[in-house]
């Protein structure tokens, strides 16, 4: 499996979007003339010696460690490593989404393990675990002090195997007692609401496995929006066939996807493989206008997806030029469990646009000269920026943050009041009631006044706790964590717009726009009008 973001990339198959998993696993070893070519017995014989008789060399399996680091610094790959298993396995699961556990989302909030996501249909969802349960008992342990690593080891295990629990819960004299059953949970990587005025807004936060599916179920269940507002913003990517998949949900047959070019293998070293994908399925709402939402630290398959749309004048895109990472990592096998990730290869848009972005060597990016930058021309007229990332059809930058609520943060942290913890312990207290109360809406900013009567308490500054920019943004960040935790993310979407400038920007064009000529015309008329043109 091909990953193509910043912490893994899968596969050597190009040629097979669904390929097996087996057949897409790479040869195991180097071939036999490489092993005992006259390059290959001099290193062997070289670190045998330093083994032996050097008066002050490590072990000999550090040795073979420092001997394997020397080779990946020697790439110059900033993606090039070697993950132990323990390594792999964590990877795997951060960017599948998918484990075998219960379905919680567990976090340390008042020194208790605390729930504060159960996962829908899952074994937890299932027995009825609530948020704001705190975990105390595992499998005849009291978990009161325990870490989040401590409860998460714990309770996940085998499918199939029950582990007990007892958790305290508001109301309850004693602690409740769970027997659940422990199941494969995948995580979702999508989050989807309506915003308000028709307007379907979708969140990826990585191209994980199954996202696609997820996708696919959320355009049906939003057939009926008057547009789409598709946010890839933070997204590091995913994973190759992924991303292709999800361009071929709002792609027309036979539309490319994307390109690859690599090393083939196996062949003679050196030579240069070109791939090619292109739709094959009917495209989802073929007519409902779609806006993507990119910044800094878009990257990889998300940029692959961004990229496709617009090439094809499926979608705009606004925000900020995106990360550019356009290279293409395959792991390989290795023994004792091991895996060796390098690059591999470059992707393309459908274009032709290279979205790798040269960067010095401490990940910084090399400023170009306006005359560096390059042009493409879409069959809609359109002209799109090359050179390295996704240029956005509209430029919409973020407000920096306020001196005000820099303070804030600054000030808690010199007087060491955990400012997060407490926003997050509040927030979760405001949720359980509205929760138990079936009453989910905003709160007004009194609310919160025991927030930064606390804040005041623990030691900060009543002054700088009290001024009205840090007073705004705290009360925003609680209200925020408050909605998050109800689940009612359509109230959320509204305050979040309050602030964001990209998706307030994003909800006025899908509100002025009902076919793709109108969105694309509005998008002109705000480039014409934007500063500096």
């Amino acid at each position: 499996m091909f990953r193509i973001d910043r912490y893994i990339c899968l596969g050597a198959a190009l040629a097979v979007l669904a390929a097996p998993l087996s057949a897409q696993n790479p040869p195991t070893g180097p071939p036999a003339a490489n092993a005992g070519s006259e390059g290959a017995q001099v290193f062997l014989q070289a670190l045998d010696r330093i083994a032996r008789h050097h008066v002050s060399a490590p072990g000999d399996s550090a040795l073979w460690e420092l001997a394997i680091k020397g080779l990946i610094e020697q790439l110059d790959d900033p993606y090039a490593t070697v993950f132990t298993e323990e390594e792999y396995g964590q990877f795997t699961e951060t960017n599948t989404g998918n484990y075998a556990g219960i379905g919680v989302q567990i976090s340390n909030l008042g020194s208790r393990v605390t729930v504060t996501a159960v996962f829908r249909d899952t074994p937890a969802d299932g027995v009825g675990m609530l948020v704001g349960d705190e975990i105390v008992w595992v499998e005849g342990h009291d978990a009161r002090d325990w870490t989040i690593d401590m409860a998460r080891d714990s309770i996940r295990g085998e499918p199939g195997t029950v582990v007990n629990i007892r958790v305290e819960r508001d109301g309850y004299a004693e602690p409740v007692p769970l027997s659940i059953r422990r199941d494969n949970v995948h995580v979702p990587a999508l989050a989807s609401s309506w915003a308000g005025d028709g307007i379907a807004h979708f969140g990826i936060d990585r191209v994980a496995r199954g996202v696609t599916d997820e996708l696919d179920a959320a355009l049906r269940e939003y057939r009926d929006a008057s547009a789409l507002i598709m946010d890839l913003r933070g997204n590091p990517g995913g994973y190759l066939d992924e991303s292709l998949r999800v361009n071929d949900l709002f792609l027309a047959p036979d539309q490319t996807l994307a390109s690859v070019s690599g090393a083939s293998a196996p062949g003679p070293a050196g030579e240069i493989d070109m791939q090619t994908w292109r739709a094959r399925s009917p495209p989802r709402l073929p007519e409902t206008p779609i806006i993507v939402l990119v910044d800094g630290f878009t990257a990889s398959a998300a940029e692959i997806i961004s990229g496709a749309l617009q090439d094809h004048d499926r979608a705009v895109v606004i925000g900020e030029r995106t990360f550019g990472k356009g290279v293409v990592q395959t792991v390989y096998p290795l023994p004792a469990g091991r895996q060796l990730r390098i690059t591999t290869g470059s992707w393309y848009t459908p274009l032709g646009r290279t979205l790798q972005r040269t960067r010095h060597s401490d990940g910084t990016p090399i400023p170009e000269a306006e005359e560096e930058l390059g042009w493409v021309e879409t069959a809609a007229g359109r002209r799109l920026r090359t050179g390295g990332g996704v240029f956005p059809d509209l430029v919409v930058e973020q407000d920096p943050p306020k001196p005000e609520e820099l303070a804030l943060m600054n000030h808690a942290v010199e007087v060491q009041v955990p400012i997060g913890v407490i926003v997050q312990e509040y927030a979760l207290e405001l949720a359980k009631e509205a929760l138990r109360s079936a009453s989910i809406r905003r709160l007004p900013s009194s609310a919160f006044d025991a927030l930064a009567q606390d804040l005041v308490g623990r030691g900060m500054d009543e002054e700088i706790v009290g001024n009205p920019v840090a007073r705004e943004y705290l009360d925003r960040w609680a209200q925020l964590r408050y909605l998050y935790r109800a689940g009612a993310r359509e109230l959320s979407l509204a305050v979040v717009a309050e602030e964001d400038r990209v998706l307030a920007e994003a909800l006025e064009l899908a509100r002025g726009a009902r076919t793709r000529a109108e969105l694309f015309a509005l998008v002109g008329q705000r480039v014409e009008q934007s500063p500096g043109r």
